[in-house]
């Protein structure tokens, strides 16, 4: 049976033959493709070919972005989601040691950096390996040029935090770099953030409509308030879909080992030309990352940076791994348990 691209009410949300292939499975059973656009307690909007539904979602636990398989009718719901091509992942807000997928089948992350104050280039660095490892492309967006005193040093000053990465400023409001913003956005894009990092005066003018609450921010501190409260899909005029996020406070590292890699691809390549394979990158001979901060070649920031998301990352793995392994063993007692009743009913019937 070959795939069908044919539902045509999709393919500006991002329906193409990979997706209609793997829909296929469903198809027979009378189920209809569907991709999340918003994402409730218990329920979900879909966009469909139809038009838009709410569903039930019981059964599975979709985010914004996902394609679903969904029964239609007089209740509707989710039964299946398709693979994830992508999807931006963090560790919960509880820190428990499981994953929150924040936006699926991502093909742009668009990083939200304002110059209306000191760029943090730690939580931009955080935000890239997020990115990175999600295995969509990072875009770092540097709004509310028209507030910062020099743009150019406050770009330069991000692009050592980004190597590889396009670095576009801009400034929504005065309308100012958003061709060449455009020119780099493609497919389903993800705007990703701190509060008041103007995220959704962006998605407006992407959007060619105030369709996004906007806030002000405090003065004191450059803060906003979280003026969106959901992710939310919507269609670009221009082609592909925008997917608004609200402000995030934390950003936790969750399995992000080669998102890791790739922020961090100046020390990983210098790591290699030490002398010793374990070098730790302290007071060794030959420390090849030691010896480029000493020649100002490596800003000492970056290699603090890189062994603090590290550790991060290694303490989620571990806690990762202690949970899957409490849950074998609950699984375990659970098996023996019921073994031993069944035993124990078979003795009295003998």
């Amino acid at each position: 049976m070959s795939s069908d691209i044919s539902m045509s009410a999709l393919v500006p949300f991002g329906w193409d033959e990979g997706f209609a292939t793997d829909f296929l499975p469903h198809r027979d059973a009378g189920l209809v493709p569907g991709r999340v656009t918003v994402v409730d307690r218990g329920r979900c909007d879909l966009i469909t070919e139809s038009g838009p539904l709410r569903a039930d979602t019981a059964a599975v636990s979709p985010c914004t972005g996902d394609w679903a398989a969904v029964r239609t009718g007089e209740h509707p719901a989710v039964v299946a989601l398709l693979p994830r091509r992508t999807a931006i992942v963090r560790s919960s807000a509880s820190r428990e040691s499981r994953g929150q997928a924040l936006a699926a089948n991502v093909d742009t992350v668009a990083i939200t950096v304002p110059l209306s104050a000191e760029p943090d280039l730690g939580r931009l660095e955080r935000l890239l390996a997020l990115a990175w490892e999600s295995g969509a492309r990072p875009v770092v967006v540097l709004t509310k040029a028209d507030r910062a005193a020099d743009p150019a040093e406050a770009e330069a000053q991000v692009a050592t935090a980004a190597p590889g990465v396009d670095i576009v400023t801009i400034s929504a409001s005065a309308g100012t770099g958003m061709d060449a913003l455009a020119s780099v956005l493609t497919g389903t894009v993800v705007l990703v953030g701190q509060s008041g990092a103007g995220k959704s005066t962006l998605g407006n003018a992407l959007l060619g409509d105030e369709i996004l609450a906007t806030g002000e921010i405090r003065e004191q501190d450059g803060k906003g308030r979280h003026t969106t409260v959901r992710r939310e899909l919507l269609p670009l005029p221009g082609g592909g879909v925008l997917i608004d996020t609200p402000g995030l406070r934390g950003v936790g590292m969750f399995d992000a080992a080669e998102g890791l890699q790739q922020v961090f691809a100046e020390i990983e390549e210098l790591a290699g030309r030490c002398r010793f394979g374990d070098c730790g990158h302290d007071s060794e001979p030959g420390c090849a990352v030691q010896a480029a901060i000493d020649a100002g070649t490596l800003p000492e920031r970056r290699l603090e940076s890189y062994r603090k998301l590290q550790r991060e990352n290694e303490w989620a793995a571990s806690r990762t791994d202690a949970r899957l392994r409490a849950e074998r063993t609950n699984r375990w007692k659970t098996v023996t348990k019921a073994q031993r009743e069944a035993y124990r009913i078979k003795g009295k019937k003998q």
